[in-house]
């Protein structure tokens, strides 16, 4: 029961209940309520702002254990980059280098992968650059994983091709010659016999009487002959594949023709005078993917250390070709 409350009448010397219109009591029980509300909300916010719920606490932990597995997560895909690294490097310089296959080229290796909406839908998230991030990373990691992947399929099928590769090469001379003396002169420049200028000399000339067998250096199919009384008269050219072709010229006869297959020691021609030539001899050349590089370094069938060491002194010293 709520209290009665007075006033002092002073007048009438007395005192007086106080009447409240009931209009004042709306009023009043409204401000209470009004107030009771904003303190309430007060309470709520602060609650809210200044202190973290249990399940906010959860959640929060969650958060940052997968932050955590994000970093772990990133820090070994860094590591494997670098073991992907090593292996490429190995893949490059010492597989690709023993089975005579160019190396892969570091745009190919590092290629990215198109598509600029590729990470669209990663975007709008608190953690939108960690996991964008992440992604790159990955999609980088699979696309070299698929490039080594296929260089070790190349490299592969090298290995199992050696020994036919290896008949591919050409590893002996093409005239038997038991004086390396009768090597009349060496790759690089020499003196023109006939125009007594300095010109530079692709081959090898091999001075043997006319009519001595010319051999196949490796295994191959001939390419192309040519009957000629100029340049280098009758000459033979083998296509050994894996980038290899042998070139015999100044030949009195020819043996083989267009088309046909050869194998390494295989007889090929006679050693001839044709062309522009001062003495019977063989000028023969080595091509490397379309460039003439030094025979001297091909030889390895045929010479001992001392007499490749031999080779080289005598390679050094300045001549006249025979054309």
């Amino acid at each position: 029961m709520a209290k009665t409350k007075y006033i002092f009448n002073e007048e009438k010397q007395t005192y007086e209940p106080v009447k409240t219109s009931h209009a004042k009591r709306v009023f009043h029980l409204s401000v209470f309520l009004l107030s009771s509300v904003a303190v309430a909300t007060l309470i709520f916010v602060l609650s809210f702002t200044l202190f973290t719920s249990p399940k906010e606490k959860i959640l929060e932990r969650e958060l940052a254990n997968y932050k955590l597995q994000f970093k772990i997560m990133n820090d070994r895909l860094d590591n494997m980059q670098k073991l992907l690294d090593e292996l490429a490097d190995k893949d490059d310089n010492i597989y690709r280098v023993i089975f005579e296959a160019d190396p892969i080229p570091g745009e190919v290796r590092k290629a990215g992968i198109g598509g600029a909406d590729r990470y669209s839908k990663l975007k709008g998230y608190d953690n939108s650059e960690l996991l964008i991030k992440t992604a790159k990373k990955l999609d980088k990691i699979a696309s070299e994983i698929y490039v080594q992947l296929k260089s070790y399929d190349e490299v592969y099928k090298l290995a199992k091709e050696k020994e036919k590769m290896l008949r591919s090469i050409p590893g002996i001379q093409p005239v038997k010659i038991s004086d390396l003396k009768r090597i009349s002169s060496y790759y690089g420049y020499r003196i023109d016999p006939i125009y007594k200028v300095r010109k530079f000399h692709s081959g090898i000339d091999f001075s043997a009487p006319e009519g001595a067998p010319v051999f196949a250096t490796a295994d191959g199919v001939v390419k192309r002959i040519r009957h000629s009384r100029r340049g280098y008269g009758n000459t033979v050219l083998i296509d050994h594949g894996y980038g290899y072709e042998t070139f015999y010229a100044h030949l009195s006869k020819i043996l083989v023709r267009r088309g046909q297959k050869v194998k390494r020691g295989q007889k090929i021609g006679l050693v001839g005078n044709t062309g522009k030539s001062t003495a019977p001899h063989v000028h023969y050349e080595i091509w490397k993917n379309n460039r003439k590089v030094n025979p001297i370094y091909y030889f390895y069938n045929d010479l001992s250390p001392e007499e490749f060491d031999e080779m080289l002194t005598l390679s050094k010293i300045p001549n006249q070709s025979l054309d």
